[in-house]
């Protein structure tokens, strides 16, 4: 519970208000963390309400069953929002979810814990899992990836100028010994990378590939979004919060295609009311944190909101 006050949910106010929340209705939050967006839906939720919350951080599911033990509201589910559809139908509410929320990315506290492997700026050992119970170490991948997979995770999920230079010093280093602390990453890229970046470490890119990279996180978003649409009732609320341009563009462009309809080539002699309509309708334009927002948690800078309503 002490960890409580180190994560600041980022546009909790708009995503609460983005959701709509209804006394009686039914939501969904696919990234728990320390339940500050949950904490939010539950203070507007009747007692006929129902919360259903995801997190594959076993940390996370533990905190949020200590501090809302006996919240008969609220269903905490220890799996990745790439389950929602089989969950929500598990629960009986497949097709009538009024809202779902995603936060992307890590949490505070997992950056803040050494121990997590998150973060080049505390020593720990490199393990970057959100469910540590699942999968393999940032460690245990960088000591057995083929040059190539790494260069093209560094590029690809880092958008890292210098994917192959650090690829091949990765290499090369295990070839003497295996990397094992996020220290040693961090000065082997700061040494690989000839020019750097004012205000931003040499490694920020690396680390944040190779955390996509553990987690699959960008094939659990894009899961996660086809899910959220088959979940959602008429007029449900789809709201993600993501924080790099990776995220939101996969974000962007699913909402964009399911939002326009059927589309037939030109001549074809039929008129626009017989087509079938988009699955959603965007709600807005793209929402970003505030000035006093940012002064107060400096990492919600790169957040950017984006919502959708389910059509009929």
């Amino acid at each position: 519970m002490a960890d409580a006050h180190l994560h600041k949910p980022v546009l909790l106010k708009e995503a609460v208000e983005a959701l709509g929340v209804r006394p009686d209705g039914c939501y969904v939050d696919g990234t728990f963390g320390r339940g500050g967006h949950s904490a939010a839906i539950l203070e507007r939720l009747g007692p006929e309400g129902r919360l259903i919350a995801f997190d594959r951080d076993e940390a996370a599911i533990e905190y949020g069953r200590e501090r809302w033990s006996g919240e008969k509201r609220l269903h905490l589910i220890r799996a990745g929002f790439s389950t929602l559809a089989n969950e929500a139908e598990r629960l009986g509410v497949k097709g009538e979810v009024d809202g779902v929320l995603l936060d992307l990315g890590v949490s505070s506290p997992q950056l803040d814990e050494a121990e997590r492997g998150f973060s080049f700026q505390l020593e720990g050992p490199l393990d970057m899992r959100m469910d540590r119970g699942a999968g393999p170490t940032a460690a245990q991948w960088l000591a057995a990836a083929p040059e190539a997979e790494i260069a093209r995770v560094l590029r690809d999920y880092g958008e890292e100028r210098y994917a192959r230079r650090i690829a091949r010093a990765i290499v090369e280093r295990r070839r003497k010994a295996p990397l094992r602390t996020t220290a040693e990453l961090a000065e082997l890229v700061t040494a690989a990378v000839p020019r750097q970046e004012r205000h931003k470490h040499p490694a920020t890119r690396t680390f944040q590939a190779i955390r996509i990279q553990i987690n699959r996180e960008l094939e659990e978003l894009r899961r996660g979004l086809e899910q959220a649409v088959e979940v959602l009732g008429k007029g449900g609320r789809l709201v993600v919060i993501s924080f790099h341009s990776l995220e939101d563009r996969v974000v962007k462009r699913f909402l964009r295609s399911r939002s326009q309809g059927e589309r037939l080539p030109k001549g074809v002699p039929v008129t626009a009311a017989q087509l079938r309509a988009g699955e959603l309708r965007l709600v807005g334009k793209a929402v970003r944190p505030g000035d006093s927002e940012l002064r107060a948690n400096p990492r919600a800078r790169s957040a950017v909101m984006r919502v959708a309503e389910k059509s009929a």
